[in-house]
């Protein structure tokens, strides 16, 4: 399924696979002036390629390579013969065979390996100058592109909320804290945050600077109780009331005893 929201001069792509007639998990990709920015998961690519077919694309971005970020780069390489770009750590990933977890198989399925391109510094349209700023944290390669002159900010999943619950092993959230501050550095009039989540945040300024803030107190709260001697369970527990309910729907890869462990290295 996808569906189609308009803000500005962008065209917001949601997009998700439907099991018994219920969507269960969106994505956005975002189209504006020929640049196309992520491109969903497996399960959408058939659609979202029809979609395409009477728009003007003229390059894809992809922020990061996780499975649902890639998704119809292969049936867009093929039917309109466009250059994919990503960052140089996500390019081997993006082009070989991804390992995924039986949960994300259900969401998200498995991408074909596409051939990407290295991203420059900065992508020109027509009409807009976007600054590709690396942003790693969520994972490696990650990027997200700025257009100072109207305050549009393609976060992919360095931003998803402000009040983080749980996180996958392998993130990294002083490196999240240091690319969310990297983003506010740019002294632009606003800044719209366009999320991978689906969500439009007009305040991405008060909505990033609630993050870092959310993340440092956190850090200092876990820091003390494991002064005290708690184990990162019972930190858990203290501060969580327990284990989320994802780590059982996510074959234990997002946990809030991860977030834990990673806030403890801040």
């Amino acid at each position: 399924m996808i569906e189609i929201a308009q803000f500005e001069e962008i065209a917001q792509i949601r997009m998700s696979r439907v099991i018994d007639g219920v969507p269960i998990y969106w994505v956005s990709a975002y189209l504006m002036d020929g640049l196309l920015i992520d491109t969903g998961c497996d399960y959408t690519a058939e659609e979202l390629a029809p979609y395409l077919d009477d728009k003007r694309l003229d390059a894809v971005i992809n922020t990061h390579f996780h499975e649902d970020h890639i998704g119809c780069n292969h049936i867009i390489k093929d039917r309109f013969n466009v250059d994919i770009y990503a960052h140089p750590e996500s390019i081997p990933l993006i082009g070989k065979d991804a390992f995924l977890y039986p949960y994300q198989e259900t969401v998200w399925g498995y991408p074909v390996p596409s051939e990407v391109k290295p991203i420059p510094k900065q992508i020109r349209t027509n009409h807009f100058i976007f600054e590709v700023v690396e942003t790693p944290g969520h994972s490696v390669g990650h990027v997200a592109l700025l257009e100072k002159e109207k305050g549009w900010c393609f976060s992919g999943d360095i931003f998803s909320r402000e009040n983080l619950k749980f996180i996958r092993p392998e993130e990294n959230m002083s490196k999240t804290i240091q690319s969310m501050k990297k983003l506010l550095d740019f002294k632009t009039e606003r800044l719209v945050l366009f999320t991978s989540v689906g969500k439009i945040v007009e305040d991405g300024r008060a909505a990033l600077e609630g993050c870092i803030d959310y993340l440092e107190d956190l850090s200092m709260k876990v820091k003390n109780l494991k002064g005290k001697g708690y184990t990162v369970g019972e930190i858990v527990q203290d501060i969580f009331g327990g284990e989320h309910n994802f780590s059982q729907i996510t074959n234990g890869q997002y946990t809030t005893e991860n977030l834990v462990r990673s806030v403890l290295k801040i």
